[in-house]
């Protein structure tokens, strides 16, 4: 039953990330910043960092599917979150392997995370003329207020899937199941 809990959070971050413009005060939303909920990478962020272990993988499985799920549900272009989150936790995934699992370090992995997966997404955006914003225009009023926001969700987690993970990731080591 256990390995069920993680895509079922994972599907109710996916629902709540398309609402949670929503819950933002609308002097924001009125402003110049673009805010980009990206709550499913923050997750999958704690999943590489708490759950996944030497042998297993499922931080990056997870990456493809939500990532796939994301550019089905909230985009016009297949392929581009799915890229983007998939090599971005490999890349997370093979970071914590120098790093402590802590909540600085997940705020660091978060950060560069974000930053690597946003500025893809923007790259591959632009690439095929999806967006015309200037480089500078979007590290202003996307990229930083973005980080901002996601690293406040971050906060939020910490305390309630830290040792849930890592908790589940020792009873699945215990099981024997690997991917």
């Amino acid at each position: 039953m256990k390995r069920a809990y993680l895509p079922l959070i994972l599907l109710l971050i996916l629902v709540l990330q398309g609402v949670s413009l929503e819950l933002l005060p609308g002097n924001l939303l009125k402003s110049d910043w673009l805010i980009v909920s990206h709550w499913v990478f923050i997750f999958l962020v704690f999943i590489a960092v708490f759950y996944d272990n030497e042998s297993t993988h499922y931080s990056v499985l997870y990456a493809l599917i939500f990532g796939l799920l994301i550019d089905i549900v909230y985009t016009s272009t297949l392929g581009v979150y799915m890229f983007s989150y998939a090599s971005t936790i490999y890349l997370i995934y093979g970071l914590k392997k120098l790093l402590h699992g802590n909540i600085l370090v997940v705020a660091l992995l978060g950060i560069v995370g974000l930053v690597v997966s946003d500025g893809m997404i923007y790259l591959i955006y632009s690439v095929v003329a999806l967006t015309d914003m200037p480089w500078s225009m979007y590290l202003t009023n996307r990229l930083l207020p973005t980080i901002g926001s996601n690293l406040i969700f971050l906060f939020v987690l910490y305390p309630l899937f830290a040792k849930k993970l890592t908790n589940w990731g020792k009873d699945q080591i215990t099981k024997g199941n690997s991917f």
